[in-house]
């Protein structure tokens, strides 16, 4: 069992699964309407899940190995 402080993002993977997503949108032109932002992210998160060797880079950051 690990014990973490109260707030670490830096230490939860899903955190730099979250900062890959906003980064992935981001880049993309403004989205106007909530149901194109809402599909935007929602493709990005397929392609994400898709990847298996992006969601296991996560895991081999220093901070978040212990996870692994």
């Amino acid at each position: 069992m690990f014990y973490l402080p109260t707030y670490s993002p830096e230490l939860n993977p899903d955190e730099l699964l979250n900062a890959d997503l906003k980064a992935a949108v981001s880049k993309q032109a403004p989205k106007r309407k909530k149901g194109e932002l809402r599909e935007a992210v929602m493709t990005q998160l397929r392609r994400i899940a898709g990847s298996m060797a992006r969601v296991k880079s996560c895991f081999h950051c220093d901070p978040v190995r212990y996870a692994a």
